[in-house]
């Protein structure tokens, strides 16, 4: 099952993206510009196989929600995400007020 659901960070929206699959979920929150990730999110191949397509990318492990996704600390992100100021630690809410 496939759920697409928008949802409110500080007055912007955003889309929550989660795919039931047997034994796990996958799950990202997008803007237009950027996005936040569950774990299977590959940041190192973003950085060195896509960096021509300098996309805005920033990875959570150990969440199981998207409400988690949010709230949870990055584990990992791409180059771009790195020059908008987005760290690695930084909240998933706070990385994507910054890909607005």
């Amino acid at each position: 099952m496939i759920e697409m659901t928008p949802i409110t960070i500080e007055g912007h929206t955003f889309t929550a993206i989660t795919v039931r699959l047997p034994k796990t979920n996958f799950m990202a929150v997008t803007s237009d510009k950027g996005y936040i990730m569950c774990g299977a999110l590959d940041v190192g191949l973003l950085n060195a196989k896509l960096k021509e397509r300098k996309i805005i990318a920033g990875r959570a492990v150990g969440v199981r929600t998207i409400e988690q996704l949010i709230e949870a600390p990055l584990e990992s992100i791409t180059y771009e995400a790195e020059n908008l100021g987005i760290t690695v630690g930084m909240a998933g809410k706070d990385a994507l007020l910054k890909m607005l």
